[in-house]
């Protein structure tokens, strides 16, 4: 790579004089942790590794813009780390690993919460949201925010992925200023793939993990509805968001879910999550595709080309020569006709009007509708592409869900997805998991976990992947899944930046 950093000694000062490459380049959360354990790395050491890198790749050089704020505490918390480390403490399988995070979720630091929204540039959350109580607790070190598309993709019609009013045009690793990003979690994506961090949390509301995790050549697992929760997310919908990990592998993904999942007392719908959560990670080393049943999604084939149909088949191939069932027919029925956006535009307004008046007297806007007067009275630098979709929300819906609109909407396209959709599949031909060509919407429609994994990459550089589906809190399977696959089709490499 040739891009020079100084590196830290055994005890994390810095050795003066001394600069050395980047040497984390692809580097495993167990690698990173045997590196710590044998002491040829800190916390400190790493985090500060992977700042420079921010500082050389995405603010310099081809300028990705993937991160949006750096955490200025990042440097002291790796330090009490360290020095938990060396009096023999290790909270877990995230001590001392950097971690971004994407900037529609809350922290209660000196970072601020603004979803690349200008009218929120300068608001900071009064709490931490659960999943950051998670990460803390395990003992990551919460680098900084990733930047994304504005308001997770629910501002206009017309925004590029990876674009926000606050943080700029995300460019992809794998060709800056030609390559899409994926969004809405574009940063999270962009910064995961650059290495500019171990592993990311993004967040979906329909295809806002999956997308940038195939666009970037990742591993993004968007879980069931009600394994994260959503507490200090600014939201988008009460019925499809939530949160997810994003990686470079398989394992990655694995530990960080482990880590995120969680009951909330806050969040009702992880109270009919499972009381224990299982070790995602455990055993992945004996996985293996002999004898699991995969059903073929063939429904959308049209959206892909003759190179991405070429990289589906020969996966298919691949799974078939390790031992699996291979099972046609699987064809997923449309859960939500293009374009369609009943559902969400209908809870936006509520969900971000209650987001944003838990952020006090002091915030600068506390309503949808103050956020789109924000937006008119600064249209030079926060309307590049509009706001219709926020529009629409505020004057075409109540906020009160009461619309029957809504209702029919709601509960039709939630049978068409579970129902009718993904179960009626698995259980007519005794399905271990559903395989697609990137993804379809209906995961999240049904609130279902869908798990991203690289399988490939166009002549013009970008990346393909596809995607493993399963019922409500198959994650454990379709984790195992996904990385015996990913053992048979390594598909992943880095950008050359």
């Amino acid at each position: 790579m040739g891009n020079l950093y100084f590196r830290y000694g055994n005890h994390g000062s810095r050795r003066a004089g001394i600069a050395m490459e980047f040497t984390l380049q692809e580097a495993s959360i167990t690698q990173l942790q045997q590196l710590m354990e044998e002491g040829q790395e800190t916390a400190v050491s790493i985090a500060s590794q992977y700042m420079r890198r921010i500082a050389q790749l995405d603010q310099q050089g081809p300028q990705l813009r993937s991160v949006i704020e750096l955490n200025p505490d990042a440097i002291p918390i790796a330090m009490q780390l360290d020095s938990e480390r060396a009096a023999g403490h290790i909270r877990g399988p995230l001590h001392g690993i950097p971690v971004l995070i994407k900037d529609n979720i809350s922290t209660s630091d000196h970072m601020h919460t603004s979803a690349g929204s200008l009218a929120l540039a300068d608001s900071f959350a009064p709490t931490d949201a659960f999943l950051v109580q998670q990460l803390r607790q395990a003992g990551a070190v919460i680098l900084g925010k990733t930047n994304l598309t504005e308001m997770a993709n629910f501002m206009s019609f017309q925004m590029k992925n990876g674009y926000s009013a606050r943080g700029g045009q995300t460019l992809n690793p794998y060709g800056p200023g030609q390559l899409d990003t994926g969004g809405s979690s574009s940063g999270s994506g962009v910064a995961v793939a650059a290495n500019l961090c171990a592993v990311a949390v993004g967040t979906e509301t329909s295809g806002s993990i999956l997308s940038p995790s195939a666009s970037n050549s990742l591993v993004g697992i968007k879980p069931t509805l009600g394994l994260i929760s959503r507490t200090g997310i600014i939201p988008i919908t009460y019925t499809q968001d939530t949160a997810g990990p994003m990686a470079r592998t398989v394992e990655d993904a694995a530990i960080l879910l482990g880590v995120l999942a969680g009951r909330d007392a806050q969040d009702t719908t992880t109270l009919s999550a499972p009381a224990n959560i299982p070790d995602y990670a455990a055993d992945l080393h004996t996985a293996s595709l002999h004898g699991v049943r995969i059903g073929i999604n063939r429904a959308h084939l049209d959206r892909c080309n003759e190179e991405e149909i070429a990289i589906m088949e020969a996966s298919i191939e691949a799974m078939r020569h390790a031992g699996a069932v291979i099972i046609e027919g699987a064809n997923l029925p449309d859960t939500v006709a293009e374009g369609d956006m009943t559902v969400l535009l209908y809870e936006f307004k509520s969900a971000l009007n209650g987001y944003l008046a838990s952020l006090g007297a002091q915030a600068t806007v506390r309503t949808l509708k103050e956020m789109i007067d924000f937006n008119h009275l600064h249209h030079r630098e926060a309307l590049r592409y509009g706001q219709d979709i926020l529009l629409k929300a505020e004057y075409e819906t109540s906020g009160t869900l009461t619309e029957p609109a809504y209702i029919n909407a709601r509960l039709d396209q939630w049978q068409a997805a579970r129902a009718d959709g993904i179960d009626t599949i698995l259980h007519q031909h005794r399905l271990d998991a559903i395989f697609t060509p990137e993804f379809t919407d209906t995961p999240a429609v049904g609130g279902y976990p869908a798990i991203m994994v690289p399988a490939g990459y166009r002549r013009d550089g970008m990346p393909f992947g596809v995607s493993f589906m399963g019922t409500a809190y198959s994650e454990a399977q379709l984790i195992r899944i996904a990385y015996a696959f990913e053992q048979v089709v390594p598909a992943r490499r880095s950008p050359l930046l």
